[in-house]
């Protein structure tokens, strides 16, 4: 048989069979869980159970920002405690605009994690009183931008946004509100002694006094008499009939007062207890209003009784308060009490956040903070500190980057992509089912992306596919099994990037930093060591020079090698690295002698250019991190660092403080005669070498300096 005569035949079944194998199937697309503040207490319900039976719960957020200055961005110059201030800036400054909750449980009949995504929209609207009038946070123009984009619903964030208040505000709260000294609210006892003594100057007032005590009496006359009816109409006005309303309150006959002034309510109040020992005036605060009632009681015990009734009503009332003012923090607390494994990524600002917003506000250290988040959040797993602990995910990620989207598309193609392949693909992939309420999809398409919602089950889908690589088979998982417990997982646990620039990597335990792990630089590009006490820190300099003409004008007088490196913090500021940390305390030094002389050898001398103008500032590392511990947040470093007050011209290291005073004019004379090392040798002062008779040829040994200077520039390419 000739099978050439069949080929074509053959190929078309072939390619038929092939293209139904790879064909896309449509994914069902629904919506996220989406809650506001009108579905949130039966959202709360629902979330409790799957948080409960969840292996693991991944969050996320979406902000109204990251960087209040262009300077407070993640710098390679930024030392470890640093970035840790610039983090916390970031998190009190910024709001959470939607929070993403997405539990996922391991269903071993279906051999898939059952996913169940939430999108809250949240807004910091103050529901109670307290001391401040409302809250403030900013808002950057990218990240705002970005949020539109992708057809963020601002409008239900703000109109049905859920809010809430942290642990600190609820502790506040219950003082104000609930504790003894609340009774202010009741108007029992301090409104009381507040209008005793109220004078009665006017006629009116006393008219009006006059008035209430009449007909205050007629109805406690008439409840003694049993007529329960009250009045009859012609004895009153019928304006007083309408004001006043007998109904009865706490199994007790009161009169409801209605339509008058807060201050003939003080009257009344005044008239009640000066005249009348069986009634009581009683302000009572109900769900949405409050009724001002004078009620009847037949003894001083009946009296206190209701007192202590009303006292009751008051602080359940204002219970139910607080509690719905607490509003999104339901949610944190139900995470932190089920002691689930939480997972996110890159999430040190979302940790933050969540400390910032919820818990108490952020710490001046990085130990401080990382105390309250383990007490709270004892097992936090970073996706981005996985991703970078297999080598085989490494190599998978080496050409693209380490983003959300970009990981949740390399290892999750089929729930990416939104389809599934009826062949193996070349290697597999932990399933997903999702359930929204009543609908149910193992390929599903939320028809919206850069949603909190979506982005936590983006990051779940992730941590559960970095787990299979890790070598973690879900397969073999039991209901009754923790993943924190899981011995795979320890050694990433609580680990989280602090900056992803530098490898900086925090430890939850501790607080300290950590090594990053072997091997997890594979993606980035090698970072080189920073030694902090090297670097002197420049701000207010001339605007025309550049970091490159600052190198030049240092190195001219310090030598060629005495300049690392120049980072630019901003058009205002830059770091400068230098070779040893002898060679920064001696530069400190000679600035500030070069700016304390007013004479021909300071004009000359190399640094010059660098102080021209007189508003050249210069100091050790540590003033950098005085200024990024402000609150203040100005454009430009050189604004923020004259806001914080860090006026002075330099600031000197600390060990060279005492002896910069002795050695001025020393550091002067070692830079001008040996450009390439500054030698520190007791020299006459300034005022001496000055007025010397050989200043003339201590000029032309100045000369003769900048002269070799300039020869060993342009041997060695400065």
């Amino acid at each position: 048989m000739n099978t050439t005569r069949h080929w074509p035949k053959r190929a078309f079944i072939l390619s038929r069979a092939l293209s139904r194998a790879f064909s896309d199937t449509p994914s069902p697309t629904f919506p996220l869980k989406h809650v506001t503040r009108s579905n949130f207490d039966s959202a709360l319900v629902e979330l409790r159970s799957h948080v409960r039976a969840a292996d693991f719960v991944a969050i996320d957020m979406e902000m109204t920002g990251v960087t209040s200055a262009p300077w407070r961005e993640s710098f390679e110059f930024d030392r470890f405690d640093i970035r840790y201030l610039k983090v916390k800036d970031s998190a009190e400054k910024f709001a959470v605009l939607q929070f993403g909750v997405c539990p996922f449980r391991w269903d071993s009949l279906k051999q898939s994690f059952i996913a169940h995504p939430h999108n809250f929209f949240v807004f910091p609207r103050q529901e109670i009183p307290l001391d401040r009038t409302s809250y403030e946070f900013l808002c950057q123009t990218t990240s705002m931008d970005f949020l539109a984009k992708y057809q963020f619903d601002f409008n239900a964030c703000i109109h049905e946004g859920i809010s809430y208040l942290s642990r600190g505000q609820e502790d506040d709260a219950r003082k104000r509100l609930i504790s003894p000294k609340g009774d202010q609210l009741t108007h029992l006892s301090h409104n009381l002694r507040e209008t005793m003594d109220l004078p009665l100057v006017r006629v009116a007032d006393v008219l009006f006094t006059e008035r209430m005590k009449k007909r205050l009496g007629e109805w406690r006359d008439d409840l003694l008499q049993n007529r329960v009816g009250g009045p009859q109409e012609e004895k009153v006005p019928d304006d007083l009939n309408q004001q006043f309303r007998t109904v009865f309150f706490k199994m007790r006959p009161a009169l409801s007062l209605d339509g008058f002034t807060s201050h003939q309510l003080s009257l009344i109040r005044m008239v009640t207890r000066k005249h009348f020992k069986d009634l009581t005036y009683v302000c009572f605060n109900g769900e949405s209003t409050s009724e001002e009632l004078v009620v009847y009681t037949d003894s001083e015990s009946d009296k206190a009784r209701l007192m202590e009734e009303v006292k009751n009503d008051h602080q359940r009332s204002a219970e139910m308060k607080i509690n719905a003012a607490v509003g999104f923090r339901h949610v944190i607390d139900l995470l932190s009490s089920e002691n689930k494994l939480i997972v996110g990524h890159n999430c040190i600002l979302d940790i933050a956040h969540v400390h910032s917003k919820f818990l108490a506000p952020l710490p001046s250290t990085a130990e401080e903070f990382v105390s309250c988040v383990n007490k709270y959040f004892p097992s936090i797993i970073d996706t981005k500190i996985l991703l970078n602990a297999d080598y085989t995910l490494q190599r998978k990620m080496k050409r693209s980057s380490t983003s959300l989207s970009s990981a949740f598309s390399l290892l999750c193609p089929e729930i990416a992509h939104g389809f599934t392949r009826n062949v193996l693909s070349y290697e597999p992939c932990v399933k997903v089912e999702v359930h929204v309420d009543e609908m149910r999809s193992s390929n599903w398409n939320s028809g919206a992306k850069h949603e909190a919602g979506y982005d936590a089950f983006m990051t779940g889908c992730v941590f559960a596919q970095a787990c299979s690589h890790l070598g973690i088979d879900f397969q073999l998982h039991s209901p009754s099994e923790n993943l924190t417990q899981n011995e795979k997982l320890q050694k990433h646990m609580n680990l989280l990037y602090l900056s992803w620039i530098n490898g900086d990597i925090i430890d939850l335990r501790t607080g300290n930093r950590s090594a990053e792990l072997s091997g997890s630089n594979m993606i980035r590009k090698p970072y080189r060591k920073i030694l902090f006490k090297n670097i002197v820190l420049l701000w207010g300099f001339p605007s025309k020079l550049k970091p490159s003409m600052i190198r030049d004008c240092i190195c001219k007088t310090l030598g060629p090698s005495s300049v690392i490196s120049t980072y630019c913090i901003d058009q205002t500021a830059v770091f400068v690295q230098f070779s040893k940390a002898e060679l920064a305390s001696d530069f400190l030094n000679l600035k500030e002698t070069l700016e304390q002389s007013n004479d021909a050898i300071s004009h000359l001398h190399p640094l010059s250019q660098l102080l021209e103008g007189g508003n050249t500032r210069a100091a050790s590392y540590e003033t950098y991190k005085e200024i990024c511990a402000s609150p203040i947040s100005k454009v430009l470093f050189a604004d923020q660092a004259e806001a914080v007050g860090i006026k002075w011209k330099t600031e000197l290291l600390p060990s060279d403080k005492e002896e910069s005073h002795d050695n001025t004019r020393s550091h002067l004379e070692s830079a001008m005669d040996s450009p390439q090392a500054v030698q520190k040798s007791k020299t006459r002062n300034t005022e001496d070498v000055v007025n010397d008779s050989s200043n003339k040829r201590f000029c032309d040994d100045i000369i003769d300096s900048f002269l070799k200077v300039e020869k060993i520039r342009r041997t060695t390419n400065l």
